[in-house]
């Protein structure tokens, strides 16, 4: 597992997913500190390391990265158990809030360099 602060390349990412399952990085990403943890089986594992780190878990939101699909709408899938919330009105896998996903697209997008 690794917790991205600054910048990872696309290549780096694409090593993962063959490693882990044949084309999707798993990440978790805290939308307040603007990191994001990565190369973990389970969201839940990269979710923890974060809260070990100082991060908030309303603050984290798990997503699939598809290094293949970069610069494109399916390069990020919002789909993780961590993020059904009902507490939070987020009683879906995805990422309910518009506002939301926006800001996770954009942190990616800043974390994530070709």
């Amino acid at each position: 597992m690794k917790i991205i602060t600054d910048s990872i390349n696309l290549d780096e990412l694409k090593k993962m997913s063959k490693n882990m399952f044949e084309n999707l990085v798993k990440a978790v990403v805290d939308i307040e500190k603007e990191i994001m943890a990565v190369d973990a089986p389970m969201h839940a594992d990269e979710e923890a390391e974060l809260i070990k780190n100082g991060s908030k878990q309303e603050n984290l939101w798990g997503i699939n990265l598809y290094p293949e699909y970069f610069g494109k709408e399916d390069f990020i899938e919002f789909d993780s158990m961590i993020n059904i919330r009902p507490s939070a009105n987020n009683r879906t896998r995805g990422v309910d809030d518009e506002k939301i996903r926006e800001i996770i697209i954009k942190i990616v997008s800043k974390l994530v360099e070709k």
